[in-house]
């Protein structure tokens, strides 16, 4: 089932696993267009299946009853994509007009993710999950007392199709500090979080990025990290492509 924005989602409790979600799929892909052409870049097939239900999937596992998916380029293909989807509850936030950014599409759609914590999941992400499914794993180690935000960290040294010098450092009880600007850190960003209300305090209608906010929680000690458990694969490019499908071959074999 799909929808447009519009109902909001009741209140949930502050502690309970995360029933919402905000799936980001309104990026412009460029660096994916060689490949796709006319194929927005959350529906780029990996293993016989495209890269948003990778994430859509991994989202219904985890109890998330509705995804909010935000849509810009190319957004008549994702809508129809996802009108076949029953589980979780597809709800459209559309940016046809404005590309909202990081910060800003998460806000524009705050009222549809019901007051409480919510995952925040990137449409182009893909892992190979462990003995327990990273989601859920986030879900049992996020504390709304503690945390603004929870991120999934993939080890660089293990990330297939990365070569960067890593986002964050994380301290022993999982406290994250940004990468300076010459240095070179152990974990890169792995496109999914628990996120809160409080983590968007102050941020206005319109587009904005959630680079800042970051850093602003970190310096209060509410932005968290949790290592990924598996294999995580950054799929930003088409040679990228073909590295994640002869991983996710290996870790069936």
């Amino acid at each position: 089932m799909i929808r447009k924005l519009g109902k909001s989602m009741g209140q949930q409790d502050r502690n309970a696993a995360p029933r919402a979600a905000m799936v980001m799929a309104a990026g412009l892909g460029t660096r994916m267009r060689p490949y796709n052409g006319q194929i927005p870049k959350p529906l780029v097939t990996v293993g016989g299946k495209a890269l948003i239900d990778h994430v859509l999937d991994r989202l219904a596992a985890a109890g998330v009853t509705r995804a909010v998916v935000n849509v810009h380029h190319l957004a008549d293909h994702i809508e129809r994509h996802l009108s076949g989807r029953k589980t979780p509850e597809i709800v459209i936030s559309d940016e046809r007009a404005q590309l909202l950014g990081t910060a800003g599409g998460p806000v524009n759609a705050m009222k549809l993710l019901g007051g409480g914590p919510f995952f925040l999941v990137n449409s182009d992400t893909i892992w190979i999950d462990g003995v327990m499914p990273n989601l859920i794993r986030l879900a049992s180690v996020f504390d709304a007392a503690s945390m603004d935000a929870l991120l999934l960290m993939a080890p660089t040294a293990t990330a297939t199709g990365y070569s960067g010098r890593g986002d964050f450092s994380m301290a022993a009880d999982g406290r994250l500090t940004r990468r300076g600007e010459r240095d070179v850190v152990p974990f890169v960003y792995a496109g999914a979080a628990i996120l809160t209300p409080a983590f968007f305090a102050g941020v206005g209608a319109g587009a904005s990025s959630m680079s800042p906010l970051f850093d602003r929680a970190a310096e209060s000690g509410r932005l968290h990290g949790l290592r990924l458990d598996g294999i995580w694969m950054h799929v930003g490019t088409p040679d990228a492509v073909a590295a994640a499908e002869a991983a996710l071959i290996a870790s069936a074999a």
